[in-house]
């Protein structure tokens, strides 16, 4: 074990340990049952819970057969997870996590869309002027995106939707009903919005040209089921090639209960990545404590965990197309990611107070009418929303244009992988200022360098070959001003400086996970330059991660949070967002 893996184990395991939360403990015995089934059954449970149960390899009809005999009925089924979604007792948990055909027990998390109103404050801005691209290049032509959230209200500024589909039931319908919350109207059109009812065309999303593919998971309150999100997952995953599903975007989540390799949120979001598709995920918007205002750690949501995923937090513009006063909004969650300790997100993009299409009559648009803006012809047709779920549409956005850019330039050469995506995004991000690593991660996103890059990258190159075909430039013009590429990519231990994204290394694979242990020779930057060192420590010494509880995790001075109840982290999220 290198001397970096050590200190990142021993400063996670000392917090974990004292705590009870050592993650190898969470997985021996009784404790195959995540953080919340063990709160419940602790509390001694007797209702019945809708638990996802991952089998081990082979052994998922074996585990079907026991549950049938229990009379505990099988919802839903995930073959490439080995996974089942069934009701369970309360005092059948425990027989059940003793099973050996089971590896994990997971409690069907309700989640919710990572957006929230705040008050409307701040003139609206063009994300195109701020990101300093131009669609009249790049649009994310012949680029699918699954868009998994409430669903896309039809109309006219969605020029491009393939296929409505509904996943809220236990199966899977045509969707009829649009939005009615809301919350995926905003996110696609930040990814694909036309803007043609905007003035002068200011609201167009960041790809207007992308091909969007609505698969619907919340229903009117902005609410769903893990289970329904990762049968989404499956299906784009089934229906890759026919639907042509390139990106994944996914601007919700729920709390951490358990670590990243049980949690079967991550586990499909693994799946889709080594399947070829990009996935965008929301860090979450638990960055602040409603009730002091102290900025938090740790506040990481699932699957904002998933290694391969590309989380996203969010910046504010301050309403201004120069990128030299924006700012990590301290909403957005910070890492490490719980249990883990993952370095995460990955990347920061604009996601305050960003002005989108609006769904008319969704719950969104009839409660806070305040947040509404006019269109050309007096409709109320836009509205402003602020949260990681919005920067992550417009990172979505960004990929998009790097995937398209990538086949104009090379035409009969292999697709670039979601790996390559994933470093070539956080590779040309631009830093912002001194902010710690575990809040803006690689740095703000840079699509106007990724563009460049991508266009510079041969993806026929043979592995471990130089694939950079001419020069970049290492710094992208935007509103006037050369921004320097941060050139760091945060891979597992690590900080990977330097040029080894100008190599086709094996790591840019799909079927590798992101972190994994590769071998990068001289590219490997150890001691005080890791992401675990003094900016790691502070957050724990210093006590800046605080509260009484977080979410089910009992102990001091973890994180914030009075339950473990989606409800409740919940009404913490409304309340830090309402605030700002």
């Amino acid at each position: 074990m290198t001397p970096v893996s050590t200190v990142r184990l021993f400063l996670i395991g000392t917090l974990l340990g004292v705590l009870g939360l050592w993650p190898g403990e969470a997985q021996a015995g009784r404790t195959k049952l995540d953080r919340e089934l063990q709160r419940l059954v602790d509390a001694g449970s007797s209702a019945t819970h809708r638990v996802i149960v991952r089998a081990v390899p082979g052994k998922r009809s074996a585990l079907k057969t026991r549950l049938a005999a229990k009379k505990e009925p099988v919802n839903r089924e995930f073959p490439r997870i080995d996974a089942v979604v069934s009701e369970v007792p309360g005092a059948d948990l425990l027989p059940l996590s003793d099973d050996p055909s089971v590896v994990s027990i997971s409690i069907d998390a309700p989640l919710k869309g990572h957006a929230e109103p705040g008050t409307p404050a701040g003139l609206p801005y063009s994300l195109s002027n701020s990101l300093g691209v131009s669609t009249s290049i790049y649009t994310g032509a012949n680029i699918g995106v699954a868009v998994i959230d409430s669903g896309i209200y039809r109309s006219t500024e969605f020029s491009k939707v393939a296929a409505y589909y509904d996943f809220r039931t236990d199966g899977r319908t045509n969707s009829s009903s649009g939005d009615l919350y809301g919350h995926g109207t905003h996110v696609a059109g930040l990814i694909a919005g036309t803007g043609t009812k905007s003035p002068g065309g200011t609201y167009e999303g960041v790809a207007p040209g992308v091909r969007l593919i609505d698969l619907r998971v919340l229903d009117s309150t902005g609410g769903g089921l893990t289970s329904m999100v990762i049968s989404a997952i499956d299906y784009a995953i089934a229906n890759k090639g026919s639907l042509g599903i390139d990106i994944i975007n996914m601007s919700l989540g729920h709390p951490i209960y358990e670590p990243a390799s049980s949690d079967p949120l991550v586990a499909a979001v693994e799946a889709a990545v080594r399947a070829g598709i990009v996935v965008v995920v929301s860090a979450g918007n638990v960055g602040v404590n409603p009730a002091t205002g102290l900025p938090g750690y740790g506040g990481i949501t699932s699957p904002g965990n998933a290694p391969s995923a590309i989380t996203v937090g969010a910046t504010r513009t301050q309403s201004t197309n120069t990128r030299l006063d924006d700012t990590v909004a301290e909403y957005s969650s910070r890492g490490p990611s719980w249990y883990d300790g993952y370095a995460k997100p990955d990347l920061v993009a604009p996601g305050h107070q960003d002005v989108s299409a609006a769904a008319s009559g969704s719950t969104l648009y009839t409660t806070y009418p305040q947040l509404l803006l006019p269109a050309t012809n007096g409709l109320y047709l836009y509205m402003k929303l602020s949260g990681t779920s919005m920067a992550t549409g417009v990172v979505s956005g960004a990929a998009a244009m790097v995937l398209e850019a990538s086949r104009k330039a090379f035409p009969t050469a292999p697709r670039l992988a979601p790996n390559a995506v994933k470093a070539m995004l956080m590779f040309t991000a631009v830093r912002l200022g001194t902010i710690d690593n575990l809040t803006q991660g690689a740095g703000s996103l840079n699509p106007v360098g990724a563009i460049d890059l991508a266009t510079s990258v041969n993806p026929a190159t043979a592995t471990g070959q130089m694939w950079l075909t001419s020069g970049v430039p290492e710094t992208s013009l935007v509103d006037g001003t050369q921004l320097t590429w941060g050139q760091n990519i945060v891979w597992g231990d690590n900080i990977v400086w330097g040029d080894s994204v100008y190599y086709n290394q094996t790591a840019w694979a799909s079927n590798i996970v992101w972190g994994d242990n590769i071998v990068w020779g001289d590219n490997i930057v150890w001691g005080d330059n890791i992401v675990w060192g003094d900016t790691f420590k502070a957050v724990w010494t210093n006590n800046i991660v605080w509260g009484d509880t977080y979410l089910g995790l009992q102990g001091s001075n973890i994180v914030w949070g009075d339950t473990s109840t989606s409800q409740a982290f919940s009404r913490s999220l409304t309340v830090m967002t309402t605030a700002r």
